[in-house]
């Protein structure tokens, strides 16, 4: 058949580009041996011809546009809410094993809980995301970043130990994502002192969760609870880190706006 066993063309190079085009077409591609004889064809469009073509382009098509930052935002959330994340550390449930085998309602409640601190991870990368960027100061906005990678692999340890459990992410994941980038955008255009305010208050919130969640969980279920311990020393490690660069003290009604918050999502999480 024509074009049978030809390469794709984003497998080409880009010197390729013209002939991938034209044999990837109903219509087989005329190469050097249909050319009339003496003629000689050269196959692709030379370099500085390629960068004056480029050069040429509306700006707009080679600026970055707000629709770009948009794209860019849905990706990560696709990214975050439907992909495993990779682990930059060890699961800290590996060799971990239950004191017993659980019973079917352990196993029910452990993997709801674990479901509720997946959701509360998700929400913590697009806060993380939101808050990087609005901050005004681009050291704190790559601190930000760098406890989103941290945050990374507790996202991944709770779906891994939900999955064993076998049980579901929240089916509202998405909800929770869009949610807080925007209230970490919104919590940035106060200010990095505020920002980081936020942060603290959120990470001193979240260890507190965790405390509840261990109380929680059956006691014989150790690899849930090998986890939530380990997530609990990293998000201390995040408050004190946000305290160190200078965190402002939230208002009282501000903190109790955020626990409310977290209660509707935990509540909700749990069951959906």
């Amino acid at each position: 058949m024509p074009g049978e066993g030809l390469e794709p063309s984003w497998a080409q190079g880009p010197a390729d580009f013209e002939s991938a085009a034209s044999t990837n077409s109903a219509t087989p591609a005329l190469g050097p041996q249909h050319a009339p004889t003496g003629v000689r064809v050269k196959q692709g469009l030379p370099q500085a011809l390629r960068r004056a073509i480029i050069a040429s382009m509306p700006s707009a098509f080679r600026r970055t546009q707000p629709w770009d930052a948009l794209l860019t935002e849905m990706d990560r959330a696709l990214f975050f809410v439907f992909c495993k994340q990779p682990s930059s550390r060890p699961y800290p449930a590996e060799g971990v094993q239950d004191a017993r085998p659980l019973t079917q309602a352990e196993r029910r409640l452990s993997a709801a809980l674990m479901r509720v601190n997946h959701a509360g991870e998700v929400c913590a990368q697009a806060l993380y995301e939101g808050q990087s960027i609005t901050a005004r100061d681009p050291a704190i906005a790559a601190r930000l970043r760098k406890a989103a990678e941290e945050e990374a692999d507790h996202l991944n340890w709770c779906r891994r130990r939900v999955e064993e459990l076998g049980g579901r992410t929240s089916l509202l994941d998405p909800f929770w994502y869009f949610g807080s980038l925007a209230i970490g955008m919104t919590a940035g255009l106060f200010g990095d002192r505020w920002n980081l305010g936020f942060l603290e208050e959120t990470e001193r919130q979240v260890e507190a969760h965790l405390d509840g969640h261990l109380r929680r969980l059956p006691e014989a279920d150790r690899r849930s609870r090998a986890i939530v311990e380990q997530m609990k020393i990293d998000e201390r490690g995040h408050a004190e880190l946000a305290r160190s660069l200078g965190a402002a003290e939230l208002p009282d009604p501000v903190k109790t706006l955020m626990r409310l918050a977290a209660k509707v999502m935990t509540t909700i999480a749990e069951r959906i």
